[in-house]
């Protein structure tokens, strides 16, 4: 019997729902390293995540919605991001090939062809990053993980929809947990007077694109030789490309030239360090995931989204009640506990099937 069309499929539901990859963790398993240096290395790369990210969160933060800077120009700030990522990855590309071992990266040029093949994911892309910086703009960042934790429902939606795959019981619970999580935190900001139902809308907008990028980015791989790189290469390239009509068609160049700051080098230095987290993101997610597992990444990015809700708090000065703080537990524990049954019915999905006798387990 041909396994490898279900094994397709099942990658393919993998990295839409961020189950673990069990072949992937056999291969991680394999010439094991002593146990001090391995902690070492995996303490090292997880902080390494933890500080990237939450520094961008905040960063992005003071870039579309500082009382000092006073930007109103979000598009521009996500089109600058994007500029940055390709010209680093340009750079790095030239650098690859004048210098042969110094860095280990693809030759990158560019090939309208494949652009065109990968202008479906890269709308997709757009509305991602778009909706993530407008919904950071409208809610604080304590609340900004709690607006976007619709992801994991959207997973499992289109992975019915689209994949035409089923959901376990036990994975539908965790699910409602996190439905009800977002809507108690929603409710609490409103109680709070700090709602922003249009940074409400653009988190749950910017859940769904996270879902579909998932989909599309294993679709268009092929285009560009399977190779994460040149389609990071790719996506950001159109993404420049799609952004500067979007500029002129909202008015941000008009934002731009009554800028007080434009000539500012603080300005200019926090948008390029910006640039700078934001590919520097991609290449800590992808470096913890080696060395830990798919996984171990989402947990600790379960954990890492706890510490920035109680940095965002103590930083901003906030007080919050107790079942705000429940809705945030409700999301992150509904999040992990999803995780975990997610990998623990991939790892049964490699187990022999049931023996005689044995109830199999019944999907929803």
């Amino acid at each position: 019997m041909n396994r490898a069309p279900l094994k397709r499929s099942r990658i393919l539901h993998m990295a839409l729902n961020g189950a673990p990859d069990p072949s992937g963790e056999a291969e991680a398993g394999s010439g094991e390293k002593p146990f001090l240096l391995r902690a070492l290395q995996i303490a090292l790369v997880v902080s390494l995540y933890w500080v990237t990210s939450i520094s961008m969160v905040f960063l992005n933060k003071y870039l579309l919605d500082s009382p000092s800077l006073r930007l109103d120009a979000p598009i521009f700030v996500t089109f600058y991001q994007c500029l940055v990522t390709t010209l680093l990855c340009k750079g790095l590309s030239t650098l690859a090939t004048c210098c042969p071992g110094a860095v280990d990266f693809p030759t990158l040029r560019l090939d309208l062809r494949v652009a065109r093949s990968v202008l479906p994911l890269s709308v997709v892309f757009i509305g991602m990053i778009t909706f993530n910086n407008l919904c950071l703009k409208y809610v604080g960042v304590a609340f900004y993980n709690v607006g976007r934790s619709l992801t994991t429902v959207f997973n499992v939606l289109l992975s019915y929809v689209l994949l035409k795959q089923t959901t376990s019981l036990y994975a539908l619970l965790t699910c409602s947990i996190i439905i009800g999580g977002f809507w108690l935190g929603v409710d609490q900001e409103e109680a709070e007077g700090t709602l922003s139902l249009v940074g409400t809308v653009f988190g749950v907008l910017a859940s769904l694109c996270v879902s579909l990028n998932a989909i599309y980015t294993k679709k268009v791989l092929p285009a560009v030789d399977g190779s994460i790189w040149r389609l990071t290469f790719y996506n950001n390239v159109n993404a420049c490309a799609l952004f500067l009509p979007l500029l002129l068609l909202l008015g941000e160049h008009q934002a731009l030239l009554d800028f007080a700051q434009l000539d500012s080098a603080h300005f200019w230095g926090m948008m390029t360090l910006g640039g700078l987290f934001g590919f520097a993101i991609g290449y800590v997610t992808g470096l913890q995931i080696k060395f830990t597992s798919p996984l171990t990444h989402n947990v600790s990015g379960t954990a890492k989204a706890c510490a920035q809700t109680v940095l965002a708090v103590l930083y901003f000065e906030e007080t919050k009640s107790f079942l705000w703080w429940t809705s945030n537990a409700m999301v992150l524990g509904g999040s992990s506990a999803y995780t975990w049954v997610r990998g623990w019915e991939m790892k049964s999905q490699e187990d022999p099937g049931p023996r005689e006798g044995e109830k199999s387990t019944v999907g929803v």
